[in-house]
């Protein structure tokens, strides 16, 4: 491995893990913000889907991954000589699992796309008002969330509650296993639909209704912690005395890092989408519609996520019968919009609120003799830039137009074709992001800012400029605001 020069490159240096659906990411940053040159290291997450809607992986593959990627961007970095003065981490939100006191695996780790928990939900809303819930928590009575999950979990047979130490995610079994310590930050828990938004505080309702105590979940706390159990030290002697600080939730890292503040709405494409923009408020008040999470106690971000994203592109690529990557783009950006007549409904994953809860249930409709593989990736691929554009109305209802819109994620930035169609569908201005780690990126704005090297994450301009910018084509927009007018319709939950 080549030693890369530092010069000039300013401490302090940070440490940054992002455990995304797909894959455990780890590399650095500098003082300034600026990444390590170089590829991160990367360590793939694999997910068991099974037919009842269940979307589960292994929490000690998942740890095991986090800490293969940490092991590769050590390399890295000893080879570059950089001094690591913190870590940061940054985890999906609503994973769920539990934990014995000492970490100890003693369930799946239940996704964000497990739509079992979905009867579960309905019986909550049954007991609770769901709207003073969502205005409380910023979070929606349903399926998707833990507080349902742990409702399901306790009605299942061979109940798991009273085994389980600790219900908590990956960034919970980093803190156990790596310090001891059951702790969460506010982020994290606020993905939960167990804390009170506003208190900073478990909320008591929702843990009476879920069948837990506050002393079943991590501490609440956003301080960093020192001081690696063996043999977690020895195995990165650099990182044993460095603060850590505890991971946060995934989407409100990704709004930081493409600076989704403001006027400027921030578009995140992986595996899942989102619309999300990021809110100086201590006080949040919760729009209907969306969700409001926590970035830390002075911040929130707001906005609608989809289940469905690139992992909809990722399954026609492996089910279809399709031209090499190069070919499928210059033909698929040669299609007239709207031409193929037919309509999908891209639902492989259970949706996340506002829709409804239940089962996946993704469909395909108006396939005649002319169809083809192409007709079918075009049609799918509008309808997630339709679901995205519902998306971004709802969070510009809420908070007023936006001046820009910046995409963040992967599968944009693969997919040419896929950006065109998106821009066109929003007829407007589409920012690509040139950061492809987005995410990482924001988690280590947060770091810099609570060790004092930037006075605000929030107010970051990166050194570098911003990604290329897709004009709308006037007439393709007219063309699909016409099929989303003749296609809407009204989607909500029960209650809210």
């Amino acid at each position: 491995m080549n030693t890369l020069s530092l010069a000039g490159r300013p401490d302090p240096w940070i440490l940054c893990v992002d455990a995304g659906s797909s894959s455990v990411r780890a590399w650095w940053y500098d003082g300034a913000g600026d990444a390590l040159p170089g590829n991160p290291a990367r360590r793939p997450c694999s997910w068991t889907v099974t037919p009842d809607g269940g979307l589960t992986a292994d929490p000690e593959a998942l740890l095991n991954a986090a800490l293969g990627a940490i092991d590769d961007a050590m390399l890295a970095g000893r080879a570059a000589g950089v001094r690591p003065a913190a870590v940061a981490m940054a985890v999906f939100w609503h994973g769920l699992a539990g934990f014995g006191a000492e970490g100890e695996v003693l369930t799946p780790l239940y996704g964000w796309g497990d739509a079992r928990a979905s009867i579960a939900a309905a019986q909550i809303r049954e007991r609770v008002d769901a709207r003073a819930v969502h205005q409380r928590t910023g979070c929606f009575v349903h399926g998707l969330y833990p507080a349902a999950r742990l409702v399901w979990l306790g009605a299942a047979p061979g109940d798991t509650l009273p085994r389980a130490a600790v219900w908590g995610s990956l960034g919970e079994l980093v803190a156990l296993r790596l310090f001891g310590q059951a702790r969460t930050s506010l982020s994290m828990a606020s993905g939960t639909g167990l804390l009170d938004l506003r208190r900073g505080v478990w909320d008591d309702e929702m843990l009476r209704v879920a069948g837990i105590g506050a002393d079943q979940l991590p501490a609440l706390r956003d301080e960093p912690v020192r001081g690696l159990r063996s043999p977690f030290a020895a195995r990165w002697p650099e990182l044993a005395g460095v603060p850590w600080f505890p991971a946060l939730g995934d989407g409100a890292c990704a709004s930081l890092g493409t600076r989704a503040s403001g006027a400027r709405v921030g578009m995140t494409v992986g595996t899942s989408a989102a619309v999300r923009v990021l809110r100086a408020d201590a006080d949040p008040v919760v729009p209907p519609g969306l969700w409001c999470y926590r970035v830390d106690a002075r911040r929130t971000v707001c906005g609608r996520a989809l289940s469905n994203g690139g992992n909809g592109f990722d399954w026609l690529r492996r089910t279809l019968a399709l031209p090499p990557a190069d070919e499928l783009e210059a033909r698929l950006a040669e299609m007239v919009p709207g031409a193929h007549r037919l309509t999908v409904v891209p639902r492989l994953v259970a949706e996340r609120p506002p829709e409804p809860p239940g089962p996946p249930t993704a469909s395909l409709a108006g396939i005649t003799l002319a169809t083809g593989p192409l007709e079918i990736v075009r049609a799918w691929l509008e309808a997630e830039a339709f679901a995205m554009a519902d998306a971004l109305d709802a969070v510009e209802a809420a908070f007023g137009p936006a001046d820009e819109v910046v995409a963040g994620g992967g599968a944009l930035a693969a997919s040419p074709a896929w950006a065109r169609i998106v821009a066109d569908v929003f007829g407007r201005p589409l920012r690509l992001s040139a950061d492809p780690e987005s995410t990482m990126h924001g988690a280590a704005l947060l770091a810099l800012e609570r060790l004092g090297a930037l006075a605000d994450a929030s107010a970051y301009v990166p050194s570098s400029a911003d990604g290329e910018r897709l004009m709308p084509d006037a007439t393709a927009h007219e063309i699909y605001r016409n099929v989303r007018s003749a296609g809407a319709s009204g989607t909500g939950i029960p209650g809210e």
